[in-house]
């Protein structure tokens, strides 16, 4: 049985060398390559691989954001040239990690922990990233930017054009100028990774505190929020006290 393989990184010489490298295996059949992860959710999504080998650093859509919007799930190899804290982590959970430049006898060897985690059990197509969130709570770091799939496309919101988050169930929806999107995270996490203009006001609402425009008593232990958009949240005791303590 032959593993079918789509390469997704934004250098050719890279994508070239993965190619080359794979050719040299009966088991591995090229289905496609990709330069970014527009293009990459599409061709995943639709070809559904048995494995990508994806590189991190990218233009407008990085590897990790991919992940997070990709409908179908393949296994993932990383490959990078960036040697930091993201290494040890994701060879927990992804297949392996290549740091570039990479030899093939290290290429067959990343292939190799595949097989051998398909032999023990069954069927590793499922297999995916899914530790970005606690790799951002270990290194403090803050989003920048959410990636949102509508459809086949991918929307890249920069955080400063977020005016709420709204919890949904097991999403959020997340409220900007581009629209409403549904995304696949919890207010939990929205509410660690946002930057510091973000307050959770409710349990069901995050807001950008740069776009309130008026707070008022709506109920004995409740206030109201208006947006200078004229939406309007409820903000609870607790986080009508954050509130004011801040504006």
């Amino acid at each position: 049985m032959k593993l079918s393989v789509i390469i997704v990184d934004d250098e050719k010489p890279a994508r070239d060398i993965i190619a080359s490298y794979a050719a040299q295996r009966a088991d591995l059949e090229m289905a496609g390559e990709c330069q970014n992860g527009f293009e990459a959710i599409k061709m995943i999504n639709e070809l559904k691989p048995d494995l990508i080998f994806l590189d991190i650093q990218m233009p407008k859509v990085d590897g990790f954001e991919l992940l997070e919007v990709l409908e179908y799930r393949p296994a993932v190899i990383f490959c990078t040239a960036y040697d930091h804290f993201a290494v040890k982590a994701f060879e927990k959970s992804a297949v392996d990690y290549l740091l570039k430049p990479f030899s093939e006898a290290r290429f067959n060897e990343a292939v190799d922990k595949l097989i051998l985690q398909k032999k023990q059990s069954g069927s590793a197509q499922e297999k995916v990233i899914s530790e970005t969130d606690s790799l951002r709570e270990e290194s403090g770091e803050k989003v920048s930017r959410v990636v949102a799939r509508l459809g086949s496309n991918l929307h890249v919101i920069q955080v400063s054009d977020i005016r709420f988050v709204e919890s949904q169930d097991d999403y959020v929806l997340i409220h900007c100028s581009k629209g409403d999107f549904l995304k696949e995270k919890t207010m939990n996490y929205f509410e660690k990774n946002l930057p510091e203009e973000f307050l959770r006001i409710h349990r069901s609402y995050i807001v950008n505190i740069q776009c309130i425009d008026k707070v008022e008593l709506y109920e004995k232990d409740t206030h109201l929020v208006t947006l200078k958009t004229g939406e309007k949240l409820r903000a609870s005791r607790e986080g009508y006290k954050k509130l004011r303590a801040l504006l």
